[in-house]
């Protein structure tokens, strides 16, 4: 089996891996400024998905340009996050130079796509020869419908973790599933971050939360649209406390209230208390402003301050004191949101303005940690493991290899056949 590495090599973002020449798994996009997509011009006779967020789903329509039609394969969640993704990426681009792909080929996807679920085996790319590949998902415990990829040719078993989390969230179980494997590609996001758990993480925030309402101040959680926006609400559902919901968070929730799509949840029951509990905004006459003004919690996008409701809720709050910003994901270097943490200071409109509200991040990374990492990967001493989606990924590796795991992190464009090694 021979691995080319298009995207997420060394980095995060763009996550895109091609199978001897014929599968692919993932074909993502960095969403930056400028964005990048995967290297090479990859015409896959398939294409299997891990899960739906943008890094690895933002360049599938491109696939679709020309003549050919890959299938495409991915749980039922995965699919619709996806689409979602997707046609909002092509409402923000505008179809410019930053967007590789239109409107039809978005349609053109929902014509190829096949669904599973979790421990269904399937087999794509069999001939009359016979050769093709056994797929089969099973939960990584990220977003709902994500999953592992396990590749089996009938010689070598691969397994693609995708992003995965080992620990409990209130709508998923972390990921359990260890399946047999001869090599073993794995995220190393978290390879050097150790977080409290996530009951601590949730209790300090509510408690910074409640006490900001008691004191009469508005709080801002910026938060990602899939799984954190979900998280945080039910989070505040689960302790009483009222809040407002804005962007396109709202839009992945009623998704994954779907009836294909609550399988895929811990708990779907708690997701449908955290929506009953939170007021959804629609930002006509002025009802940002208002609420604002008042004493309430908000859940919004974007979860970086990249744009979206946050960066009209954001100036309305910045100089009481009294009020706060909450972040519950990762800001990324060069982001606004990462200027705020650093700085105290925001980029509003093209001026840089201080923020007197207080700025505050909590961790409820849906990525396993340092931890997590090593717990998932001690059952593949004996395989050949992969270290890739990370900034670090050569540390990871190297660190692996010291403690007796046959480990290396490909670079862009490397090419790994499962037996041999690294080749260039």
């Amino acid at each position: 089996m021979e691995l080319r590495f298009l995207g997420g090599a060394r980095e995060v973002g763009r996550s895109a891996i091609c199978v001897d020449d014929r599968l692919l798994l993932d074909f993502g996009a960095d969403s930056g400024n400028p964005p990048k997509y995967p290297i090479g011009d990859p015409e896959p006779d398939a294409v299997v998905v891990s899960h739906g967020h943008l890094d690895h789903v933002g360049s599938i329509p491109t696939l679709l340009s020309g003549a050919d039609r890959p299938p495409v394969h991915w749980t039922p969640p995965t699919r619709d996050l996806a689409l979602l993704v997707l046609r909002d990426t092509l409402k923000l681009r505008g179809g410019t130079y930053d967007c590789p792909f239109t409107r039809t080929e978005i349609a053109r996807l929902t014509q190829v796509s096949t669904v599973h679920g979790y421990r269904e085996p399937f087999s794509i790319l069999g001939g009359a020869d016979g050769e093709g590949y056994d797929v089969t998902f099973y939960d990584a415990g990220h977003i709902p419908g994500s999953a592992h990829v396990l590749v089996d040719d009938g010689e070598t078993r691969l397994l693609y973790a995708g992003d995965f989390n080992t620990d409990d969230q209130r709508l998923l179980a972390g990921t359990s599933a260890r399946p047999d494997a001869d090599a073993v590609i794995t995220e190393s996001t978290y390879a050097e971050t150790t977080r409290a758990a996530r009951e601590t993480v949730e209790a300090d925030f509510v408690e910074s939360v409640q006490q900001t309402i008691w004191e009469g101040g508005t709080v801002v959680v910026p938060a990602f649209a899939i799984g954190r926006t979900q998280e945080v609400l039910a989070s505040c559902a689960a302790h009483g406390i009222d809040c407002y919901v804005d962007g396109m968070g709202t839009r992945v929730t009623e998704l994954l209230r779907r009836p294909a799509n609550e399988p895929f949840l811990r708990d779907s029951a708690e997701l449908a208390r955290a929506s009953a509990n939170a007021r959804v905004v629609d930002g006509r006459d002025g009802q940002r402003r208002r609420i604002a003004e008042g004493s309430n919690v908000i859940v919004t996008t974007s979860g970086m301050l990249h744009g979206g409701p946050a960066m009209t809720y954001v100036p309305a709050i910045r100089s009481n004191p009294i009020n706060k910003i909450a972040f519950t994901g990762y800001q990324v270097a060069g982001s606004p949101g990462r200027e705020l943490l650093d700085t105290g200071r925001v980029d509003l409109d093209g001026t840089v303005r201080p923020v007197s509200a207080r700025v505050e991040a909590y961790d409820f990374s849906a990525h396993a940690d340092r931890e997590g990492l090593r717990t998932f990967l001690e059952p593949y001493r004996d395989a050949r493991v992969l270290c890739v989606h990370g900034d670090r990924c050569e540390a990871f590796a190297e660190r692996l290899g010291a403690d007796g795991f046959d480990a290396a992190a490909p670079a862009l464009g490397d090419v790994i056949r499962i037996a041999d090694g690294v080749e260039s």
